[in-house]
């Protein structure tokens, strides 16, 4: 299951840099947590702390949203304040908090393996033999 996780982090981060963010960090980790992507906006000085959560179609947590609970919103600020705390060149930056939301499914030898362009309301990857698609991104989330 961590292969899934990471690989939807490196789908979130290769279509973050594709919209022009630049990926600073990934998986950042102190005593309090882990952030999965830290991201900035050089031209609005903004640092973005991204929580990805990846699952199986027809899952039970509204696709992985139900598990970024109150608990978690709190270990991701503590994360992101020791991140800042250790990076004080973003001390004036906004910061914000979003969490990506994906899901997937194994490809079968039968489906075509091709790229599909994210132009339409929900972006889709394939990649090592599954297929991803961004369900939600929420910017601001908390």
């Amino acid at each position: 299951m961590r292969k899934i996780g990471s690989l939807g982090e490196k789908i979130i981060a290769q279509w973050l840099t594709d919209k022009g963010y630049s990926v600073i960090e990934s998986n950042w980790h102190c005593r309090w947590g882990e952030i999965d992507l830290i991201v900035i906006n050089k031209s609005l000085k903004e640092i973005i702390f991204v929580e990805v959560k990846t699952r199986s179609k027809n899952n039970w947590d509204d696709n992985g949203l139900y598990s970024v609970n109150h608990k978690k919103q709190e270990k991701i600020c503590l994360t992101a304040s020791s991140f800042l705390e250790k990076n004080q060149i973003f001390t004036d930056w906004n910061c914000r908090f979003d969490i990506a939301l994906l899901t997937y499914k194994k490809l079968t030898n039968s489906e075509v393996i091709s790229s599909i362009s994210d132009n339409c309301l929900k972006p889709k990857f394939n990649y090592e033999g599954y297929q991803f698609e961004i369900f939600d991104y929420l910017e601001n989330a908390f």
